[in-house]
This record gives structure tokens, sequence and C-alpha cells, in this order.
């Protein structure tokens, strides 16, 4: 006998009794149901210090990511999209360490808008998700389908476009004096060390090897972030950052740190971005 499928009717939430906080409880408590990892509840209607209150704020415990989700019944508008993006600003700031997602839910998004979403992606991290009530039978099913991910730039247009410093002197001038000023500041301990340019990221080369990346943030922060798998080299840098109270994210998967860095940064912490430098390339060696 063949297996039966079984048809749903979309149903609107409010015309099922429901409301929005319905609903953010019902994320809050499943966000893994989200389709976006196995994040975990963080806080709900979280106060914003410009006023008002975030839905709700998850993070994914892999790698202290945050997802900053506004959620709204019906369809999507201007005021959602306008208070998801400054909540999402609002927490970014407050921890500029993380990486952290802008994440909109609503039953329905209409055309025009989602064109606007679109074109927003392309310089903030955006996911948007459609949240669907079907009845069948007589009883309900809530389901979430994601219509729109962040932005990754193609691959062919990386590999067609040539990358200079001159890109990233228009693209991102600060990004790029900042990784000028480790540079000049590294060379006194390293030798065949110079500048790698991509579309993602501006890179510090050693003996032919990606030793410190950098990404642009909001003028004039960017990002340094570099890889270290031996455990006592990274047990040696966390003990040196957290001894100078400089605020960094270790991911546990990947083996990275990261951190907020600027040029003025660089100059008054050089002693320690040294310390820092010996220590990764440091040599242990076991006694006989």
């Amino acid at each position: 006998m063949e297996e039966q499928i079984k048809f749903g009717k979309k149903v609107f939430i409010r015309n099922a009794g429901k409301d929005e906080y319905w609903l953010q409880d019902i994320i809050y408590e499943n966000p893994s149901k989200l389709g976006l990892g196995n994040l975990i509840p963080v806080n709900k209607e979280k106060k914003q210090s410009s006023g008002g209150k975030l839905d709700i704020l998850l993070k994914d415990p892999e790698d202290n990511s945050m997802y900053e989700v506004e959620v709204m019944l019906g369809e999507t508008d201007p005021s959602h999209i306008i208070r998801a993006i400054e909540y999402w600003d609002n927490e970014k700031r407050r921890f500029p360490q993380r990486q952290h997602f802008c994440i909109l839910i609503a039953e329905s998004f209409d055309r025009r808008y989602f064109n606007v979403i679109q074109i927003l992606s392309l310089n903030v991290p955006m996911i948007a998700i459609q949240a669907d009530l079907l009845e069948i039978n007589g009883d309900y099913i809530l389901n979430f389908s994601k219509i729109l991910d962040i932005y990754v730039e193609p691959e062919y247009e990386q590999e067609a476009t040539a990358v200079t410093e001159v890109t990233w002197n228009d693209k991102a001038q600060w990004t790029l004096q900042t990784a000028r000023k480790l540079l000049e500041i590294i060379s006194e301990q390293a030798k065949n060390i110079s500048l790698n340019f991509t579309q993602s990221y501006i890179s510090i080369m050693i003996d032919g090897r990606n030793s410190y990346m950098f990404d642009k943030r909001t003028k004039p922060n960017s990002i340094l972030w570099f890889n270290v798998k031996d455990e006592e080299k990274e047990e040696a840098i966390k003990k040196l950052l957290d001894s100078n109270n400089i605020v960094f994210n270790f991911n546990n998967k990947y083996k990275d740190f990261s951190f907020t860095i600027d040029k003025k940064f660089i100059e008054s912490n050089k002693d320690i971005l040294l310390e820092l430098h010996s220590l990764r390339y440091k040599e242990y060696k076991t006694e006989e």
C-alpha cells in the first residue's frame, strides 16, 4: 500500500488564536528548529540602550557567535527590517570580538521588501526565515524555512578579479594601515615576511604561509585572527591576553584566536604583540 501524502493548509498564526509572544517562546525553547545549527538561548526581550527590546538572543556554543533574532507575525515591513539591523548593530558594538548575525523571522516576505533585504545582506550578515503554520486534519504543524542566507562572494568572481594593495586602500584603508603597522613591528623578529591580499582579508605571510589575517570591520576597527594548534602555545597566549585585559575569542573547533584591533591598539601594545608573536613561533623542547 502506497504511503499517503498529507497536504496542509497555511494558517496565519493570529487566526489560530496565537500571538507573537507564542512564536517567540517556541523559538526560544527550540532554537535548533530554525536550521541554523545547535544554537542555545541566551536572552529574550532584551532591553536595548537605544530603547526597545531585542526579541531573542541566541548563541552558537561552538564559536560563541551571536544571533540577534527579530520576530514578526504576518508580513515583514520596513520597521521590522530597521529594528532588526539596529539591534544587531547594538549587540555587535557591545561584543565586537564575536561574530553576529541578524535574523529576520516573519510569516511572509513581500517581494519589494525581500529585494531590500537582499541588497542589505551584501553588507549585513542577514538571514531571513519564513515561519509557516500548517493545518493538517485539525492538527497544527509549525515549519521554519530559510529563504535568504548570508551573502557569500562567488568563488569565480574572486578568481576573476585581481586583488592588490590598491584594492584594499580603496576598500578599507584603515584595515590596510593596521596590517602594515603589525607587519612593521613583527619584521623586527621575522624574516621573509610580506602582505598578501584576497577579496575577504589581508594576511601577513611568513615564509610563504598565512600567519596573521585581518578582516575589515566598521572604521577604524578590524579583526585580527590567527591559528594556534599547539596546546602549550595556545594556553600561553590565552594567559598573555588575559593578563593584559585584551578581550579575545577562541574557536575551539578551528583553534583560531581573534580580537578587535586598530592601528592605535598596535602602537599602544607593541611589546605584548611581540611577545605573542614570540610565543607562536617559539620552539618548545622537552627536557631530557
